[in-house]
């Protein structure tokens, strides 16, 4: 993908992000979407059975899953659907996008111009500060340019 490209799909990406508003309001319940819609909807774990078709205690051990992550996505719309409700998936980062490109960019800079300013250092060429912001910034954009997916590789 192109640069122009990956910075405007994080711009999308991150508009849609901003819509959803606060990330406490769809924060998982502790006894589960399923088991909280259940029972304030009244239904018994035999109905939702029913409505599944499947066994009452497995209707149980699904409630259970869902509380410990151990569920597939595939089974989770099906309860969501047997509910009269639709499942909603998303990964909401807890930053814009942009910003943490920025961050990791930042930080790919920091560690070369701390690397290039001690090389110069052992051969006794060290230059005063003056420019350093400068010098940071232009190479954040160079980065955030150029570097695409060596941005996220492990040092």
């Amino acid at each position: 993908m192109r640069t122009q490209d990956r910075a405007l799909a994080r711009k999308q990406l991150d508009k849609r992000f901003k819509k959803l508003g606060n990330p406490d309001l769809y924060a998982r319940p502790t006894k589960g979407w399923m088991r909280a819609i259940r029972e304030a909807l009244g239904m018994t774990t035999a109905q939702v059975a029913s409505r599944l078709g499947v066994s009452q205690p497995r209707v149980v051990e699904i409630e259970k899953a869902e509380m410990t992550q151990a569920i597939t996505l595939e089974t989770l719309d099906r309860a969501a659907r047997a509910l009269d409700c639709r499942l909603v998936y998303a990964f909401v980062p807890r930053k814009p996008l942009d910003e943490l490109v920025a961050e990791r960019a930042r930080k790919l800079a920091r560690r070369r111009l701390s690397a290039t300013r001690h090389s110069m250092a052992l051969e006794d060429q060290s230059v005063a500060g003056d420019g350093d912001d400068e010098q940071m910034e232009q190479l954040v954009r160079q980065f955030i340019d150029k570097a695409g997916s060596k941005l996220w590789e492990d040092e």
